[in-house]
C-alpha cells in the first residue's frame, strides 16, 4: 500500500493486490458487501487509510477510496463521492468515514 496514487483505478489495482479485494457499498445500516451478502456496522469497520482523488475538469468527479478491515475479517474497499456520506446513513458511520489529516 502506497502513500499515494495517481488515479483510483491505479488504487483499486494496487489495493486488490496488497489483499483489499471486497467491494463494499454504503447502506443505512452501514457498509454493505454485497457479494458475501454481509452488512457491517459502524463499530464493526477499520477504516485503515483513505485516498482523495480530485477531478481535474469537473468538480462532480471528485471521489474518495476507503481502504477497509472489519471485525470478521474482510479487507476491501469502498468507494464514494465528496460528501455522498453525509446522505442517509447513521452518525456513527459519517464519524467513522470523517478524514482525518
Amino acid at each position: 500500500m502506497r502513500e499515494s496514487y495517481t488515479t483510483l483505478t491505479e488504487a483499486i489495482s494496487d489495493l486488490q493486490q496488497h489483499g483489499y479485494t471486497e467491494d463494499f457499498n454504503l447502506c443505512e445500516a452501514g457498509v454493505e458487501n454485497k457479494a458475501k451478502k454481509t452488512i457491517h456496522n459502524a463499530v464493526d469497520l477499520n477504516v485503515v487509510k483513505h485516498y482523495r482523488f480530485e477531478g481535474f475538469t469537473n468538480p462532480a468527479d471528485n471521489m474518495v477510496l476507503y481502504v477497509i478491515e472489519t471485525t470478521s475479517g474482510e479487507k476491501g474497499l469502498l468507494v464514494d463521492a465528496y460528501g455522498a456520506y453525509s446522505g442517509n446513513i447513521s452518525h456513527e458511520m459519517i464519524e467513522k468515514l470523517r478524514m482525518h489529516e
